[in-house]
């Protein structure tokens, strides 16, 4: 089927109906407008959605030790193969495991942030947290060790910091 070209009226040939069509819609929005979406970011912080994902963390157990057992799920776990452990014997005090992580890194750059790690550990030793901006001036930076991991477990766990990052302690994560 062929289409023959279309006739167009003077006015459709100055474009005025769509200007027109235009300017209603701006006029109608500065009449009447709508929520505010606009936030002033670090200042103002959007609620993150209930099972948001962000940056991971270590948890502790009772005693303030590190809760992990060093069974090696998560890694296992990981499509994106950036969690790293080496076991270790545990101190004899410890009558409850038989290990723990010597080592325990995980590349931030390389996660997915899928949560994987997170339903895999038998112990809820690793968990995902609400925070997602970091920053870092090199991509060694961005190996988390450790440390690192507990530290952002204190971190997460403090009421006055998360405050002042603008998120809130989620009971439900300790679920």
């Amino acid at each position: 089927m062929i289409r023959q070209n279309l006739k167009l009226t003077l006015a459709d040939k100055l474009y005025f109906p769509a200007i027109f069509k235009g300017m209603w819609v701006t006029l109608k929005h500065l009449i009447r407008p709508r929520k505010r979406v606009t936030i002033q970011y670090p200042e103002e912080r959007r609620d993150k959605p209930t099972g948001y994902r962000g940056f991971h963390r270590l948890n502790k157990d009772e005693q303030g030790r590190i809760k992990c057992v060093a069974c090696e799920m998560c890694a296992t776990a990981c499509p994106a193969h950036c969690i790293t452990i080496e076991p270790m014997p545990t101190p004899p005090e410890w009558t409850d495991r038989e290990r723990m992580p010597e080592r325990f890194d995980i590349d931030m750059l390389v996660c997915i942030y899928c949560g994987m790690c997170e339903e895999a550990c038998p112990v809820n030793s690793i968990e995902l947290t609400k925070i997602h901006d970091w920053a870092a001036y090199s991509r060694g930076e961005m190996i988390w060790n450790k440390e690192k991991l507990l530290e952002m477990y204190d971190l997460t766990t403090n009421e006055k910091a998360m405050a002042e990052m603008g998120l809130t302690l989620n009971p439900e994560a300790s679920e």
